[in-house]
C-alpha cells in the first residue's frame, strides 16, 4: 500500500505562554470587583481588574500581531480567525436579541397585563385600577396608587420626538446621522486599502474614529439631559430600565468598536501594517463596526420611534 500524502495546511503552534492564565485571573478579579460594586462594597477591585484585563489583552494582541507580521500565520489559521470573529459577532447578536426580546415582552405583554388587559390582566385591574397601559409608562403601577409616596417613580418626560419643530435638537437623530456616516467612511477606507492607497485609507479611517467618539460624547450628553432635565433614570420604572439597558449596552459596544478602529489606525499610520492582501485586523474591526451600526438602527426604531 502506498502512503497517503498529507496535503492539509499546518497550523502555526506558538510557544508556551502564560498569557491565558494571567488573563483568566484578571477577569476573575474584575468579576469579583463588579459584584462588590453592585453590592455597595466599593469599586477598587473592579478598577484593578479592568486595568489588568486591558493590559493583558493589549500584550496578548501585540504578540499575535508580531507573529502575523513575521509571516507565521498560515491560510488555514487565517480562516480560523475569520470563523472566530464571525462567531464572536454572532454571540453579540444573541445578547442584543435577548434585550430586544425583553423590550418586546414588556411592551406587548407585561405592561398591558398590569393595566388590566386580557385574561392575565385581572390581577392588575384589581391591584392598580388607575394604572393605564401606555408606552412609555410615565407612572408605575405603584405610583398610580401612592402618588409621590411611591418608592419607584416614573420619568417626568420620555425620549421620543414630540414635535417636528424640535427635530434639529433631537440628539437621537444626530447620533443616527453620525453612526450611519461612520459606516460609510469605514467602507471607503476599506476600498482604499484594497487599492493599496494607504494615505486615503488612513484619512477615512481617522474620520471613522472621530465619528465614533463623537457618538460616545453625544450619548453622554443625552444621558445628562435624561437625568438632569427629563427625570429619566435607571430607577424610573421599567421604561428607564429598558432604555438605559439597551442604549448603554450599545454605547459600550460603540466605545469598544472605536478603540478597535483606533488601534488599526495606529497600526497603519505608526507601524505601516496592512497591505491590500493582508489586513484581517482591520477587516475584523470593520465587521464589528457595521454590526454596531445595524444594532443602532434597530434601537432607533424600537426605542425612539415606535
Amino acid at each position: 500500500m502506498t502512503a497517503k500524502t498529507d496535503t492539509h495546511q499546518k497550523y502555526y503552534v506558538p510557544e508556551e505562554s502564560r498569557i491565558p492564565i494571567v488573563f483568566a485571573f484578571a477577569a476573575l478579579i474584575a468579576g469579583f470587583g463588579a459584584a462588590n460594586a453592585v453590592a455597595g462594597y466599593g469599586t477598587t477591585m473592579l478598577y484593578v481588574g479592568l486595568v489588568a484585563v486591558i493590559f493583558t489583552l493589549a500584550f496578548w494582541w501585540s504578540t499575535v500581531t508580531k507573529e502575523s507580521q513575521a509571516g507565521l500565520d498560515t491560510p488555514q489559521l487565517n480562516n480560523a480567525y475569520v470563523y472566530g470573529m464571525a462567531w464572536f459577532i454572532f454571540s453579540e447578536v444573541m445578547f442584543f436579541f435577548a434585550f430586544f426580546g425583553a423590550l418586546f415582552y414588556i411592551r406587548s405583554f407585561a405592561v398591558p397585563w398590569l393595566g388590566g388587559e386580557g385574561a392575565k390582566g385581572i390581577a392588575g385591574e384589581l391591584l392598580w385600577p388607575e394604572f393605564e397601559a401606555t408606552w412609555p409608562p410615565m407612572i408605575t403601577p405603584e405610583q398610580s396608587l401612592l402618588g409621590e409616596n411611591a418608592a419607584v417613580k416614573g420619568p417626568d418626560e420620555n425620549m421620543y420626538l414630540h414635535s417636528l419643530r424640535d427635530i434639529g435638537s433631537w440628539l437621537p437623530l444626530w447620533n443616527t446621522v453620525v453612526l450611519l456616516s461612520s459606516s460609510g467612511t469605514v467602507h471607503i477606507a476599506h476600498m482604499a486599502l484594497k487599492e493599496n492607497n494607504k494615505k486615503r485609507f488612513n484619512f477615512w479611517l481617522g474620520v471613522t474614529v472621530t465619528l465614533a467618539f463623537i457618538f460616545v460624547i453625544l450619548q453622554a450628553v443625552e444621558y445628562y439631559e435624561a437625568y438632569s432635565h427629563l427625570g429619566l433614570t435607571l430607577e424610573s420604572g421599567v421604561y428607564g430600565t429598558t432604555f438605559f439597558m439597551l442604549t448603554g449596552f450599545h454605547g459600550m459596544h460603540v466605545l469598544i468598536g472605536g478603540i478597535f478602529l483606533l488601534t488599526q489606525l495606529v497600526r497603519s499610520s505608526g507601524y505601516k501594517h496592512f497591505s491590500d492582501k493582508e489586513h484581517f485586523g482591520f477587516e475584523a474591526a470593520s465587521w464589528y463596526w457595521h454590526f454596531v451600526d445595524v444594532v443602532w438602527v434597530c434601537l432607533f426604531l424600537f426605542v425612539y420611534i415606535l
